[in-house]
């Protein structure tokens, strides 16, 4: 790596990655990009060789030898036991935000959405992308939603701080806190407090479901979205696709330390070998990629080359129309346009300019004041057949140091005043503590409670402490607690 040039990672990955990579690679030389490529392995190869993560160990090393990461799309086997690869390099890698842009380049490529021009900012360690799932019994799969306030203050920071660099007007969360009331009331809570930091931004909260539903009808009403893990995934698919096509889309992964580009769509082996793919999106990320190692003006010429193309009609299959388009070419055929647009501005969609970038800094978290934490009880989980009332009988009968104050099924309070229609499955949640509401436990009085339990022949599947916060519940209170 002493070339002078900037070294960077590149993966071809699966199905149609060689293809686009290769047609993006072709743009970036032509361009004069100032890079120097060191290719790994990653994908489906990875994985059939035993590498549960889809890449060697080794890889790492490569990852952290270069200054960004260029990734196609790759195929995850299908079948168990196979671990995100995106998941787990953003993790690893600190890839805390990732920025997707849904452009619409009416009337050359047919929306129903000609003045849509919004970015997602998707928080990307954290939710239920972290991972953590369990069989309980045999009825039940769990997984684990997770929600931190210092990685919700760094997304939802970055999100304004990409509005203020990039001239943008607003910025809206979107949650599910009126279900969600600890978890995504977190987020939305944090999103106010740092908002109000940002007196010359609007911002406003929608709730996922019908936030979608305006975004999906009418979005040119929103700008710069900010949202938890799998929302953002979700409805970054959805604006790119209503803007014309879902490989269009390019994204980045933007960590403190390192950053990973790609397109947001998938391997598509189905077209793999066929030169009919769109390299947009894949492209699109290398353009983030350049502006981010700050080789601005090469990310400038291959944009506006880009945008050329587009307007002069010359498309892949997935965008061509014969009311718009002129041209169908494959993916060689359009990363030849495109070089040979460079140096070419549109005339009638917008020509970009990067010479005014700026590179959004490493941001901190506060420190929170510190809050009184008291433990309470416990939420005990039991795999059991039984009926509610006689489940309930039964752990009566046992003399534990905790009251059994409540049990659910499903979330659905069972006992006491159940209703006789609820449905149970085998896995009943059984609340405990003294019979002094708020009077506080110790983890002994815990312990002695499931050891009774289990010595009567309970079946413990799992436990949840139930905590107090400067007196507030931090937990679903379910009526009681």
């Amino acid at each position: 790596m002493t070339s002078g040039k900037i070294p960077i990672a590149i993966a071809k990955g699966d199905g149609i990655g060689p293809e686009i990579m290769e047609a993006t690679l072709f743009i970036l030389e032509e361009a004069g990009a100032n890079l120097e490529y060191h290719q790994v392995e990653i994908g489906e190869k990875c994985y059939l060789a035993g590498h549960t993560t889809g890449m060697e160990p080794s890889t790492w090393d490569t990852l952290r030898a270069t200054k960004a990461f260029l990734k196609s799309p790759i195929t995850t086997p299908q079948g168990g036991g196979y671990k995100s690869l995106n998941v787990t390099i953003r993790s690893t890698l600190g890839l805390y935000a990732n920025i997707r842009p849904s452009i619409s380049y009416s009337p050359f490529v047919q929306t129903k959405h000609p003045k849509m021009d919004l970015v997602i900012v998707r928080e990307n360690e954290e939710d239920l992308y972290i991972g953590l799932e369990y069989r309980q019994t045999p009825d039940i799969c769990a997984s684990l939603k997770m929600i931190s306030r210092p990685g919700t203050e760094k997304i939802v920071r970055f999100a304004f701080e990409y509005a203020r660099t990039n001239n943008r007007k607003k910025v809206t969360c979107f949650t599910k806190d009126n279900i969600m009331k600890l978890s995504d009331g977190l987020f939305h809570k944090i999103f106010e407090e740092i908002a109000s930091e940002y007196s010359d931004i609007e911002n406003e909260h929608w709730i996922i479901d019908i936030g979608t539903a305006k975004l999906a009808d009418t979005p040119e009403m929103f700008d710069v979205l900010v949202l938890p893990n799998l929302y953002g995934d979700i409805l970054s698919d959805v604006a790119t696709q209503i803007s014309g096509s879902v490989g269009l889309g390019g994204s980045a992964n933007i960590g403190d330390h390192a950053a990973m580009f790609e397109a947001i769509h998938g391997s598509a082996p189905r077209r793999a070998g066929e030169n009919s793919a769109n390299p947009s999106g894949l492209l699109h990320g290398a353009i983030f990629m350049l502006n981010y190692l700050e080789q601005h003006s090469a990310a400038e010429r291959i944009h506006n080359a880009w945008l050329k193309t587009i307007e002069e009609g010359i498309h892949t299959y997935d965008i061509f129309k014969k009311q718009t388009s002129k041209e169908c070419v494959g993916t060689k055929e359009f990363a030849q346009a495109v070089a040979k647009f460079l140096g070419d501005k549109p005339e009638k969609l917008k020509p970009v300019s990067y010479k005014e970038q700026k590179k959004i800094e490493t941001l901190g978290v506060k420190t929170p004041h510190p809050e009184k934490r008291s433990l309470i009880g416990t939420d005990i989980y039991l795999h059991s057949k039984v009926d509610p009332t006689n489940l309930q009988k039964k752990i009566a009968e046992t003399p534990t140091p905790l009251t059994l104050k409540l049990l659910t099924n499903r979330g659905a309070k069972v006992w006491p005043e159940g209703q006789p229609e609820t449905f149970c499955i085998d896995q009943f949640r059984a609340r405990f503590s003294h019979k002094e509401t708020g009077k506080t436990a110790n983890p002994k009085e815990i312990l002695e409670t499931m050891k009774l339990l289990t010595d009567e022949g309970f079946d413990i599947i799992k436990t949840e402490n139930l905590y107090l916060f400067d007196g507030k519940p931090g937990f679903s209170t379910g009526e009681i607690y």
